[in-house]
């Protein structure tokens, strides 16, 4: 359980500081449009932070990590999400930079966008897997007490 809260924290302080990249970034190179940066400290909290404080509480009731498939859970969703960050972060850097990059670079950037949220997605399924079976393994033992 330590290692979720542990991991959360991480995720709170890495929303934060993206929060603060995001305001002095644009204030330092004067851009007042409109910038995927705006959107990385609301994406890390929610999917970061919050979400696994989410799997906390859900731990403390189904024991989640005696699952057999919860570290690949944790893994895959982990670098889906950090994968995504990053590539959100590239985008914004060049919007906020107003960068000319060749259609393969734009291409390769959503791309690579694209396979991390289908790594978060398989992520997603992997957990619910994990929830659902140990909701069920919790009704069993329930029913034969």
């Amino acid at each position: 359980m330590k290692k979720l809260a542990r991991l959360s924290f991480f995720y709170s302080m890495l929303g934060l500081l993206l929060g603060v990249f995001y305001r002095e970034f644009t204030k330092l190179n004067n851009f007042t449009g409109e910038t995927v940066l705006s959107g990385l400290h609301t994406h890390i909290l929610v999917s970061g932070l919050f979400f696994f404080l989410i799997v906390l509480l859900l731990e403390k009731s189904f024991e989640l990590t005696r699952h057999k498939h919860f570290n690949k859970f944790m893994i895959t969703y982990n670098v889906g999400l950090i994968l995504s960050v990053v590539m959100m972060a590239i985008r914004g850097c060049v919007e906020v930079l107003n960068l000319e990059i060749t259609a393969a670079i734009d291409y390769s950037i959503s791309g690579i966008a694209g396979i991390s949220h289908i790594i978060m997605t398989i992520g997603y399924i992997l957990f619910f897997l994990v929830l659902l079976n140990r909701i069920g393994d919790g009704d069993h033992k329930k029913s034969s007490l």
